[in-house]
């Protein structure tokens, strides 16, 4: 049986749960909560496209939360670069 709630099948191939890979991912990335947000949202959508059987809509997501990420760093950049 399917348990589309704690293991759905689009989250799980190779034996590894996508929510797993993005923990270890970011466990130590030197990025702030919202950049880290966005880049595994990126991440997630990524890993599902070929599964959930909507392509194309999951490759714009991923690639919606990309731009944010770049947005996101942007900012923080000229944050950083304001106070040196």
């Amino acid at each position: 049986m399917t348990d589309n709630v704690n293991s759905p099948p689009h989250y799980n191939s190779a034996g590894i749960e996508c929510i797993d890979a993005m923990s270890a991912m970011a466990a130590d990335a030197p990025v702030s909560a919202h950049a880290a947000y966005c880049w595994q949202n990126a991440f997630k959508y990524l890993w599902r496209f070929p599964y959930k059987g909507r392509p194309l809509e999951d490759l714009h997501k991923a690639q919606w939360y990309i731009t944010r990420l770049i947005t996101t760093l942007e900012k923080e950049e000229e944050a950083d670069n304001a106070i040196e």
